[in-house]
């Protein structure tokens, strides 16, 4: 893993952070300014704030102007020294110098563009109401002309380049292992949103999920381990998502499988979100529950069903069969021909991105089917500590997709003089894959020297820090404070940023 500036080793739960399930008991070490937020706050009031580069045009043109208008003032005062005694002003010299003092003076005050500030919040405004026709709400009006003289664009990664909206695309089940021969039935799921609405393709073809056992035990899981829902919004007419985005992208793919043959025909848009996975978690029971259900033995067998999230090179380590089409006994956590074939094919998913989960069940042996003893079931990994016979079942891999606008922009940008750098919190390599199918990399583009992760950046003498930035469309792993470097070593090339 890429080492990261917090304290990766230590049990830290950060401010403003979402805990997304499990119980803790933890220790407030620090607060206000001090916080991990704290510190951010303090780097922001530090930054100076700049002026635009209209302001500066502005200052520029106010101070040419003072100029200008002085020279022609003691201009217009000199050339009249010779009528100072015309008789119109009684003969007195320092009556005539005043009178053309005056005459200089008014000409100063005439010459001041008092209308200007005016015609030019006219102009900024008519940009932002054309911006709002486009869907861009502007809160400061010096932006709008930021925006128009920008040279490079520092874009987020999630939700701004991408829809945020992952969606399962690929997966794969075990079809036969012959000796050294290992087979794999892998599929390809349409739909990239949401909407519980695609097909499951085997070589492009359309096949029925509930026609194979592994797609059946691998929806249950998906199922059953989930704490997400789908929910349609009749006022936008769009399907939304309810709990994590990881766990929706496997309810809609549950939707989508169908493995059950449920009839969603004739169902509103209302029923149809959940219609599958409602039948399958029908017969489910949940801790939350008050009524445990009873045992006559001291030890009870319950049926664990449970996706198992891992790195590529460990998915294998927790189980010790696989199902194909039932379950069958795995040699070792390292046998070659599967584990290959499994290396093989999520290392030829990877490089566009995708997010890979491997799914698993077992046998939990529990104690007790009272509320202590089930507390066991809230651990994942005191489940594996209680019963590490896990049955592999398959192997899911879900992207968030890029947004279809995106790579038409990108594609304007050097044609307006723009350079587009990718910042994300996300690891490299998803960034990168990002990056060539949207455009800033090309597809068969090396990116030695172009992309780099927070750390990477960090290790780098300053002078390279400049040089990469100069260079590079591809931050990954990046903290706030490498966002501010960042931009200061754009400006420093008179680079007008947008972040």
């Amino acid at each position: 893993p890429n080492p990261t500036q917090l304290h990766p080793t230590q049990p830290n739960s950060i401010q403003g952070t979402n805990i997304g399930a499990g119980k803790a008991t933890g220790v407030v070490v620090a607060t206000g300014v001090n916080t991990e937020i704290g510190k951010i706050r303090d780097e922001m009031a530090a930054t100076e704030q700049e002026k635009t580069p209209l302001q500066q045009k502005l200052d520029e043109f106010g101070e040419q102007l003072s100029k200008v208008i002085s020279l022609i003032c003691v201009a217009v005062w000199l050339i009249n020294i010779g009528h100072f005694n015309d008789p119109v002003h009684g003969g007195s010299w320092i009556r005539g110098a005043i009178y053309y003092f005056k005459i200089a003076v008014a000409l100063a005050v005439a010459a001041i563009p008092e209308g200007l500030p005016a015609v030019i919040t006219t102009c900024l405004a008519l940009g932002t109401r054309r911006m709002a026709k486009k869907n861009a709400i502007v809160r400061s009006l010096p932006s709008v002309e930021t925006l128009g003289c920008t040279s490079v664009i520092c874009s987020d990664k999630t939700g701004t380049l991408t829809t945020n909206q992952m969606s399962v695309c690929k997966m794969f089940i075990v079809d036969k292992v012959e000796g050294d021969l290992c087979l794999l039935n892998e599929f390809s799921i349409t739909g990239s949103t949401y909407a519980p609405e695609g097909e499951v393709l085997k070589q492009d073809k359309h096949i029925k999920a509930g026609s194979y056992d592994g797609l059946v035990e691998l929806a249950t899981i998906c199922a059953l381990c989930n704490d997400s829902s789908l929910d349609y919004n009749e006022s936008k007419g769009v399907y939304e998502k309810v709990g994590e985005a990881t766990e929706t992208a496997l309810t809609c793919l549950v939707e989508k499988m169908n493995v059950f043959n449920t009839d969603v025909r004739n169902l509103s848009k209302v029923e149809r979100a959940n219609a599958c996975n409602t039948v399958i978690n029908g017969p489910r029971w949940t801790l939350e529950g008050h009524k445990w259900p009873k045992v006559d033995h001291k030890w009870s067998r319950m049926d664990l069903r449970r996706p198992h999230l891992d790195a590529p090179n460990l998915l294998l380590m927790p189980s010790t069969s696989f199902l194909s089409p039932s379950p069958l006994p795995l040699p070792s956590p390292t046998f070659t021909p599967l584990t290959q074939t499994f290396f093989l094919v999520s290392s030829s998913w990877c490089p566009p991105g995708l997010f890979l989960l491997m799914s698993s069940s077992g046998v939990l042996l529990v104690s007790s089917w009272s509320p202590p003893g089930a507390l066991l079931l809230m651990s994942p990994g005191l489940i594996l500590l209680v019963s590490p016979d896990l049955t592999f079942v398959g192997c899911v891999g879900m992207l968030d997709p890029p947004r279809k606008e995106v790579m038409g922009s990108i594609r304007l940008c050097p044609d307006a003089g723009i350079r587009v750098i990718m910042i994300t919190g996300d690891n490299k390599g998803t960034a990168i894959a990002i990056c060539r199918r949207i455009g800033i990399f090309g597809e068969d583009e090396e990116v030695t020297g172009k992309a780099y992760t927070g750390r990477e950046f960090d290790d780098l003498p300053a002078g390279e820090q400049r040089d990469a930035c100069r260079r590079a469309c591809c931050f990954a792993r990046v903290e706030p404070t490498h966002k501010s470097k960042i931009v200061e070593f754009l400006q420093s090339f008179d680079e007008i940023t947008a972040m």
